[in-house]
């Protein structure tokens, strides 16, 4: 089995780590790069196909050379045996179109074709969900989107999934389809190990993984346009079709907030807090 998720580094949006100038637009190079977060939960899909039927999984981006550390991090914290960058001038300000005919492009590169390929459920800076399926389309394979759980028949070259119809939560369905495959994991996946098995063999893994995650470019292979045999032309801002109009900035967190300090051993002071709190807590 050969599985590989695609990743993007998006801006760190947690409180304090964004930066805008005064016009409200985002400066992405004083603001902190990370993984996409939607795309931990597709590679934990891939990890899960890993423990339980062997095989190599890869994670690959297509970003500028700082996503070798978004690469490290998808390595370290989920799982990983190689990286690949897809990185040059060439590619930059691609849209999601230009973005899936690299990928796809990088895909077909490898020395092993993949069995499965995962994507995430959308990113976190823009939220459009393309990339996967555009890609997808480049290769002409099947496709499962909002999966929420899988099952590898390796014998027979199948995947079965579960996943949400229409995104809806209260409605499941399961279908199948033939490898090579495309998954799009959503938020709701849950990789389970049933065995005892798969149990150890997930915590030696991870063991694995975070020591080579320590000395990651030596699993790291990196790939510009030339590399790729792509025209320049149909690639990056040139190859991008889509025209965006306007960006509405996300509002700054307010500098200050009123707090009020309790000490843990102020149960007088604590008892309103508490008489406020609890009906959230019980779901109220």
């Amino acid at each position: 089995m050969h599985t590989v998720v695609m990743t993007k580094g998006v801006p760190d949006f947690r409180e304090g780590q964004v930066s805008f100038d005064e016009d409200g637009h985002l400066e992405r190079g004083k603001t902190p790069t990370v993984m996409n977060p939607n795309d931990k939960h597709a590679l934990r899909a891939a990890f899960q196909t890993k423990v339980r039927n062997g095989g190599h999984v890869s994670l690959m981006s297509m970003g500028p050379p700082g996503y070798k550390e978004v690469l490290q991090e998808g390595m370290r914290d989920v799982y990983a045996d190689d990286l690949y960058l897809l990185s040059d001038r060439e590619m930059g300000a691609a849209d999601t179109w230009a973005t899936a005919m690299t990928v796809a492009t990088g895909l077909q590169k490898l020395a092993e074709q993949p069995d499965l390929v995962f994507a995430g459920f959308k990113t976190a800076d823009g939220e459009t969900g393309h990339t996967g399926p555009q890609t997808c389309w480049c290769l002409d394979w099947p496709m499962i989107t909002h999966v929420v759980s899988l099952d590898i028949d390796e014998d027979a070259g199948t995947v079965r999934a579960k996943r949400l119809v229409d995104g809806d939560i209260s409605e499941i369905e399961t279908v199948e389809a033939p490898m090579p495959c495309f998954i799009v994991a959503d938020p709701e996946f849950e990789p389970t190990y049933r065995k005892a098995s798969h149990r150890l063999n997930h915590k030696d893994l991870r063991e694995e993984t975070q020591k080579r995650a320590e000395e990651y470019e030596d699993y790291l292979t990196v790939w510009d346009h030339e590399d790729l045999n792509l025209d320049p032309d149909y690639i990056g801002l040139d190859g991008s079709p889509t025209i965006v109009s306007g960006v509405d900035p996300i509002p700054k967190a307010p500098s200050e907030r009123e707090a009020t300090i309790i000490e843990a051993d102020d149960s007088e002071a604590l008892e309103p807090i508490l008489d406020e709190l609890t009906p959230y807590a019980v779901g109220d």
